[in-house]
């Protein structure tokens, strides 16, 4: 039945490229992602919003409140239940890191399950008040659909990696109705390189994403009034963004220092309930914390600048000025504490939302303190702004994302330049502590990660050692007679042999011609065993070794092939530079047909 159908699907698939060519199959392909990842887009949001009104609005008990410190515990261990019993076959993960390391070294291949699994669990998450975002969920279930879709339908690696971003594009569009920042989002984070003719799906995409999830959210994120941008604030655009960058360098090592934290602490409920304490305390002193937050953000955009002390235990105090900022300073990193303890302890979400919190927080407080000082009046809507797109460009390392995305949704085009400014200078000093954004770092520092900038590391990390080692070498034991063994070495047709104890370990090689003339030369041939002739290999490949440790190698010792042993040091086989390069070769072939 499964190869009837098999066999069904590529007749298919003939037939359509006999009648369509890729480049506008792919087309058709990408407005099918755009629908699909705008009903996931509206899906997530609306089970969320669900979640929350239900918890906080609709359900009636009048000792329900005391239940606000344990709800964020309450979703961490349910999220941490589902992927138990539900996700058995594949592992679950979080964040963009994973879609990345798909992209990197798995074929674009992003588990089926993701479709579903990353709305369930966010859902949960947030809804019950882990302090984290629905972006990167969406994006992921969104780049999921994308993936899946062109592997049903049986496309090309790169054709794969096209409606993965495509479908990262369209989560983006559909979360935030921003689908020019949903294009630039891919650009910068997903696709290695950007070519004019991906442009075209990526647009059509987050378009219909967006049009799709309009159709059950009308209503604008956030709402921005403002005349403008003076420029004798420019000075204070300049300060806001030294501070987020500062901000953003704190922010990424925070986020490795509690992820060790937790990654110490190996049984997945004593994490949840360390985790779900510490976010519960957290969210009952500071209530900005629970969820997403954006509700927050909305009152400071609308000019409610109490908004951020007014609902939490110290709202008795909120005409001092001088303990409303200490508040709201600390709420910023009591904020990015919360976000990374939801993640460490199970929770599913993203940094997304978070960075956004955190940049208009800043930004609100910056402008707030300028304004009672009395040296400026700055507008305090602008400063919001321009906080939240500097803290997005600089921690996720997407200025370009956070500039858009934030002239998007708020309707604040107007504010372009200050945007620019603010997100350029903060992007570049994160840059100038951290090469990489916590998204890429740990598959940097593994040599895992896909960069235009070293195309032929880029090629390499796709490639895998153990589809390239060659088991087809004759294979001699220490003691083996050698002229018992001649037929075997002249039908191999190789020039190298394996040496080998009884127990399979790799003591050396042996060199055909250095064989054939022992044999010619030593009268005493029928009594030459393996022992005589073995010498230790130039070096030794490890079955976990990359490519490009291994052509270092093949260079360092200017040689040719080389063999492959395990972790106990047993003999595998052997590879060689002609097999990595036929390899590379195909693998950039396969690149330049990409979208022919």
């Amino acid at each position: 039945m499964y190869i009837r159908f098999v066999n069904y699907l590529d007749t298919i698939n003939q037939y359509r490229k006999s009648k369509i060519s890729n480049r506008n199959f792919l087309i058709v392909l990408a407005v099918i992602v755009g629908v699909l990842a705008g009903l996931a887009a509206a899906v997530l949001k609306s089970l969320t919003h669900h979640i929350e009104e239900f918890l906080q609005s609709d359900w009636h008990w009048k000792y329900k409140y005391y239940l606000f410190f344990i709800f964020p515990m309450i979703g961490i261990f349910l999220t941490v239940l589902y992927i138990k019993y539900f996700i058995r076959k594949s592992k679950f993960e979080t964040g963009l890191t994973p879609l990345l390391y798909a992209i990197s070294k798995k074929s674009s291949r992003v588990e089926p399950h993701n479709i579903y699994s990353q709305i369930i669990t966010a859902a949960i998450t947030v809804g019950f008040g882990g302090s984290t975002g629905l972006e990167a969920p969406i994006v992921t279930s969104g780049s999921a659909i994308g993936s899946n879709l062109g592997r049903f339908l049986g496309l090309s690696y790169r054709e794969i990696t096209m409606l993965v971003a495509c479908g990262a594009a369209a989560g983006i569009a559909g979360a935030f109705n921003s689908p020019v920042a949903g294009i630039v989002f891919a650009i910068e984070i997903l696709l290695p390189e950007f070519t004019i003719p991906a442009f075209i799906p990526l647009l059509l995409s987050a378009a219909t994403a967006a049009v799709v999830a309009r159709l059950f959210y009308t209503q604008q994120l956030f709402f921005l009034v403002t005349e403008g941008w003076q420029v004798n604030a420019l000075f204070y655009y300049v300060l806001l963004a030294g501070f987020i960058g500062l901000f953003s360098i704190y922010f990424t090592k925070a986020n490795y220092a509690i992820k060790g934290f937790f990654y110490k602490i190996k049984h997945p409920y004593a994490k949840v309930i360390i985790g779900g304490l510490l976010l519960g305390a957290m969210v009952f002193l500071f209530p900005t914390l629970y969820g997403e937050g954006y509700i927050t953000i909305k009152a400071l955009l609308k000019g409610d600048y109490l908004s951020v002390i007014n609902n939490s235990i110290f709202s008795a105090y909120n005409n001092i000025p001088a303990l409303v900022i200490l508040f709201t300073v600390v709420t910023i990193f009591m904020k990015s504490i919360a976000t990374l303890v939801t993640l460490g302890a199970g929770g599913n979400g993203g940094t997304f939302a978070p960075s956004l919190i955190m940049g208009g927080l800043i930004g609100f407080i910056f402008a707030y303190i300028v304004n009672l000082s009395g040296l400026a009046h700055l507008n305090v809507s602008n400063f919001i702004v321009a906080g939240m797109a500097a803290a997005l460009g600089s921690i996720m390392h997407a200025p370009l994302t956070g500039i858009f995305l934030i002239a998007e949704i708020t309707g604040g085009y107007i504010l372009m330049v200050p945007l620019m400014i603010t997100t350029a200078i903060s992007y570049a000093i994160n840059r100038s502590s951290q090469k990489h954004s916590i998204y890429t770092k740990a598959l940097a520092d593994k040599g895992e990660l896909l960069s235009h900038e070293d195309k032929d590391t880029t090629v390499l990390n796709q490639m895998k050692l153990k589809y390239l080692i060659e088991k087809n070498y004759p294979h001699f034991n220490m003691n083996d007679t050698l002229s018992l063994r001649m037929n075997e070495m002249l039908q191999s047709h190789k020039n190298i042999c394996a040496v080998t104890d009884e127990a399979g370990d790799f003591k050396g090689i042996i060199y055909v011609e250095e064989l054939f003339n022992e044999m010619m030369s030593n009268g005493e041939k029928d009594s030459i065993t393996a022992s005589h002739l073995v010498r230790s290999a130039p070096d030794l490949i490890h079955e976990n070794d990359d490519l490009k440790s291994v052509l270092q190698k093949m260079e360092q010792d200017n040689v040719w092939i080389l063999p492959v042993v395990d972790e106990a040091n047993r003999y595998i086989g052997f590879v060689s530079k002609t097999a990595i390069f036929n390899k590379y070769r195909a693998l950039l072939m396969r690149q330049n047909d990409y979208m022919g």
